[in-house]
């Protein structure tokens, strides 16, 4: 069992950035993969960015060259740095940890807007 908290959304202009933190209630070096997702209004939740124990991370072609994944085994946090933001990566931003279950946070809103 673990606790996941996001903090860092908020509302940012058309090309500006926000760097999202996860922080677990436990270590997380047990968990293989840690991962963002996204779900906007009206649509499927949404695999944004996962990252392995071994640091290897993939993106969706949606953010590839804009957001960089990033995990602190020792202080348990999982982030995400979002560049170069566009009104359609608005959404409610959401940490997962997976192992043999998934691991969900409550969402941190991000909003894209002039």
């Amino acid at each position: 069992q673990v606790q996941l908290v996001e903090s860092g959304g908020g509302l940012v202009q058309p090309g500006g950035s926000l760097r999202l933190s996860c922080a677990a209630s436990r270590s997380i070096a047990s968990f293989y993969l840690m991962a963002w997702y996204r779900q906007a209004p009206g649509k499927q939740r949404e695999s944004v960015a996962t990252i392995s124990t071994g640091h290897t991370a993939r993106y969706a072609d949606s953010v590839k060259g804009r957001f960089t994944i990033s995990r602190d085994n020792a202080e348990n946090t999982v982030y995400l740095q979002m560049n170069s933001l566009k009104p359609e990566d608005t959404a409610v931003y959401y940490c997962n940890a997976n192992d043999v279950l998934d691991y969900w946070g409550q969402g941190t809103q991000v909003t894209v807007s002039s």
